[in-house]
């Protein structure tokens, strides 16, 4: 049974009717996770990781994906008037798509089982790190700097 006093947090970018497909939505996600991927996928082919290194390319790309995201955010959600799409586009779709914490996981796995605990551990510290690090950065920039 519902309880009323229960509300659901409201996502702007979706109208009311709840649990409907908006095919708007979806195709921006859709387009904005392919140009992502693509990016991502390039990315990882133009600089892959050794085998026991510290895989540098998942890292940056997940960095960068968290400055863009703290940066996009402030601007689509408090600055700018955006367009209704270009969060789930932006965010959802190509900065969802670019980074990669499937990826992240797998080569920490995949370090710890090769004998390189040491490198999977301050990999993951400093993907965490860096990560909350250039969100609040972005965030900060955004707010300061955009008006």
């Amino acid at each position: 049974m519902h309880d009323p006093e229960l509300v659901e947090p409201v996502d702007p970018d979706f109208d009311s009717r709840p649990r409907r497909h908006r095919p708007d939505v979806l195709a921006a996600i859709t387009v904005g996770g392919a140009i992502g991927a693509f990016g991502r996928y390039e990315a990882g082919l133009r600089w892959p990781a050794a085998s026991g290194a510290f895989p540098a390319t998942t890292f940056l790309v997940n960095t960068s994906g968290s400055l863009l995201i703290g940066i996009l955010l402030v601007l689509i959600v408090e600055r700018w008037s955006s367009p209704r799409l270009a969060r789930p586009f932006l965010c959802i779709g190509v900065l969802g798509a670019w980074t990669t914490m499937s990826t992240f996981a797998t080569e920490a796995d995949l370090l710890v089982r090769d004998g390189h605990a040491a490198t999977a551990l301050a990999y993951i510290a400093a993907t965490i790190a860096a990560g909350l690090t250039a969100t609040a950065a972005g965030i900060g920039v955004a707010r300061r700097f955009v008006r």
